[in-house]
């Protein structure tokens, strides 16, 4: 350690400093965030340092009047999005990339996020936009390797395998790519700072200097990021503050499809989704995902339920699976996947209480095809539906939906967007919807068939009797 550097610990989630550590951060509360971090004292400190402690009128000394420019005279390329013909990709980013934007993808190891990008990269350089990636993790010939399972398309991008940041900068500046990609930026280092690569310092600063350099050059830069156990992007929170987009790229090992999610975008609505399937030859968009989700559904089967979820501006059709059956231990279970569990047990005592269905002496199993989570109240109606069917066991209509929230008093309440919703239900060949009464009496596509319904006892005398 130089003499001048000195050790402080930082919080990893809101940035705060401390003199030693703890166990909890004094600022943000947050437990088991504080990092060490090493630090140098600048090296050109002036006695500007010491007249900015005279008082707030020498709080500008060292710096430099500038112009500050009215924003009716400021022009620039923001209208121009360049198009990767990836019709997913560009659907999350919200029309395609921007120039001079920076990008985080984060995800799961082995989920396809360097596939993905090397996809990216692929297209972007058939519509010649000069694209240079960054690989810091793998070697040339393990990037050659992934290459040539995507085809000719990915021989003509330049590679640099590379982790120091000056080094990066100064090819990037150099040639003067289009779009820059750096795999992954927990391996960036800056020789300006001490430390090893992927701690709190060294992530903050290369991220912020890359966002600099995309700034000035007009470059796009995309960046890889690791996850922790939590599922959140490594590194300190600021990471997802400096950039224009935050995607995280989601699947479950088991399944062949993958969800890339906007979380944050400057440039576009967030909670986007878009939906790949993983082949051999890498990622392939999907363009109609409800399609995908209800592609191995059996019509009659009991206990099975269609609702409509809102994944940003895209309704999803999704099925809801249901099991009840005998409890064969004392204590009945209650599984759910795709489902929150205590949310579960909530509707299981409306049930009960509103409409008769005891479930004391029997196990619940609640499952989300397809990997989906389902967080919002839209899919509830579609979760008694399917818990009174397999009680009853008797099969839904293969041709009806559900929408609608479930209330505790057994109230069915409308959601947003129904019209949305029973359009793309319609698409994909429903012909009944279940939904709150006051939704009924909206706009319905001719095609299906709105049966509003006030309470859980009122559909399930509908369904059933």
């Amino acid at each position: 350690m130089s003499p001048k550097a000195r050790t402080i610990y930082r919080c990893t989630n809101c940035g705060a400093d401390h003199p030693k550590w703890a166990g909890r951060c004094d600022v943000c509360g947050d437990w088991n965030t504080l990092v060490e971090e090493i630090v140098s004292a600048p090296a050109n400190a002036t006695g500007a340092t010491a007249r900015r402690r005279g008082g707030t009128a020498s709080l500008s000394a060292g710096g430099t009047a500038v112009a500050a420019p009215r924003l009716r005279d400021v022009h620039g390329s923001e209208a121009r999005r360049w198009k990767t013909g990836i019709g997913e990709f560009d659907f999350v980013l919200g029309g395609g990339i921007v120039p001079g934007s920076v990008v985080l993808i984060g995800g799961e190891p082995g989920i396809g996020k360097s596939t993905l990008l090397l996809q990216v990269a692929a297209t972007l350089q058939g519509r010649e936009h000069e694209v240079l990636y960054v690989s810091g993790e793998e070697s040339p010939l393990q990037v050659k390797l992934r290459a040539d399972r995507l085809g000719d398309s990915a021989q003509n991008v330049a590679l640099l395998s590379e982790t120091n940041l000056e080094t990066i900068l100064a090819t990037a500046s150099a040639q003067a790519p289009a779009v820059m990609i750096v795999d992954s930026i927990q391996t960036v280092f800056t020789s300006d700072l001490e430390g090893a690569p992927g701690n709190v310092g060294q992530v903050r600063e290369s991220a912020a200097r890359l966002m600099h350099f995309a700034k000035a050059s007009g470059t796009s830069v995309f960046l890889v990021g690791h996850v922790t156990k939590g599922g959140g992007i490594a590194g300190p929170k600021t990471l997802e503050h400096i950039v224009d987009t935050v995607l995280y790229f989601e699947g479950e090992g088991t399944l062949d499809h993958r969800v890339l999610r906007a979380t944050k975008n400057r440039f576009g609505s967030v909670d986007e989704i878009g939906v790949f399937r993983m082949h051999e030859n890498g990622l392939e968009p999907v363009a109609n995902p409800s399609e995908l989700f209800l592609s191995d559904r059996h019509d009659i089967a009991s206990g099975s339920a269609v609702t409509t979820l809102l994944e940003g501006s895209r309704p999803i059709l999704i099925e809801v699976q249901a099991l009840a059956a005998k409890a064969g231990y004392g204590t009945p279970q209650r599984v759910s996947t795709g489902y929150d569990g205590r949310k579960l047990a909530l509707l299981l005592a409306v049930l009960d209480k509103r409409a008769g269905l005891s479930f004391s002496s029997l196990d619940v199993f609640i499952n989300v095809v397809g990997g989906v989570q389902l967080r919002e109240p839209a899919g509830d109606l579609a979760v008694a539906a399917a818990l009174a069917s397999s009680v009853y066991d008797r099969a839904l209509p293969s041709d009806a939906v559900f929408i609608g929230e479930v209330g505790l008093g057994g109230e069915i309440r409308p959601v947003a967007q129904t019209e949305r919703r029973l359009a793309e239900a319609a698409k994909m060949g429903m012909r009944n919807a279940f939904v709150a009464q006051r939704s009924a009496g909206g706009r319905i596509p001719k095609d299906v068939k709105a049966v509003g319904v006030a309470t859980i006892a009122d559909m399930f005398r509908r369904l059933f009797s």
